[in-house]
């Protein structure tokens, strides 16, 4: 055997051992920082915001029309929600956008900014356990990082139903410029739409992880605990729409609520990858730490 493809097989067996002990390293650390038990707090705390978030952003785009913002919210909603979760929102949805008015305007704002803002306080509680700090920020400092970070989340779904809308007629636009087809903007379209969002995403998370711990850290535009928190979430989202959709059936146990159930243990599922993110980066800063103490 060359010698050449004998350091390459080392390399790669080195970087698939080191990956092994950073998944072990951090999966210890889940279960000492109780993040199964901190992920049904934030799936909590998300359930109680959810629905002031949707008043919020009908709100804040109610000059869409009502034909396009429902339809595109359920479109990308069902991607990820099971069946009965996806009909509670759409009904809600639909109740949102019958009403209207300047005082259901400003009243879903400032619920919505409400009920999020102490989401987000959540996910700053429990990052702190997971990047092991107390939290020694003044109270005011926190509340102001966590209405930041709310204002910030909105801004970035916003700026994604935007370019949901907006972004095919960009698309109709540029190909009318280059005299392409139709068709082909629409695919060409279809393809750009999720990598444009998972960026979106990746983007949000990136300044939760920044801003959130009492901790400092240099900024990285994408974050391996990102990246992970964002394909988990795919993953277990894709994963519990299929099961519950497939093997079983929840309502003859909870009958008229199991449209909320399920709601529930989706948000769990979300809260828990957005734990487990921050697990990876702190376990990789750690080892970061380590690293440079040992070569000194």
């Amino acid at each position: 055997m060359p010698l050449q493809e004998i350091f390459h097989r080392q390399f790669w067996w080195q970087r698939l051992r080191e990956m092994w002990e950073v998944i072990e390293e951090a999966w210890v650390a889940c279960n000492k920082d109780e993040v199964l038990g901190r992920s049904a707090q934030l799936g909590f705390y998300f359930m109680l915001a959810l629905f002031p978030a949707l008043l919020g952003v009908k709100a804040l785009v109610g000059m869409l029309p009502e034909q396009v913002l429902l339809p595109t919210l359920m479109f990308y909603a069902e991607k990820v929600l099971p069946e009965e979760s996806l009909i509670l929102v759409e009904r809600y949805v639909d109740q949102v956008i019958q009403g209207g008015g300047d005082r259901v305007f400003y009243l879903s704002l400032l619920g919505s900014l409400w009920a999020a803002s102490w989401g987000m306080m959540a996910i700053i509680n429990s990052l702190n356990v997971v990047y092991g700090v107390q939290e020694t920020r003044p109270l005011w400092k926190v509340g102001a990082i966590s209405v930041l970070l709310t204002l910030g989340a909105a801004i970035f779904v916003i700026t994604s139903l935007i370019l949901i809308l907006a972004g095919e007629q960009v698309i109709r636009w540029l190909g009318d410029f280059v005299n392409k087809e139709e068709v082909g903007v629409t695919f060409y379209w279809s393809l750009l739409q999720w990598p444009i969002i998972v960026l979106i995403m990746l983007v949000a998370l990136n300044l939760i992880y920044y801003f959130a711990p009492n901790t400092d850290h240099e900024w990285q535009w994408i974050k391996p605990g990102s990246i992970l928190a964002v394909c988990l979430w795919v993953i277990l989202s894709l994963g519990l729409k299929y099961y519950v959709e497939t093997f079983v059936d929840y309502n003859p146990v909870y009958g008229s609520i199991t449209g909320v159930i399920i709601l529930m243990m989706w948000l769990y599922v979300s809260g828990f990858a957005l734990l487990l993110g921050g697990e990876l980066n702190y376990t990789l800063k750690k080892r970061q730490r380590r690293k440079a103490q040992q070569e000194q």
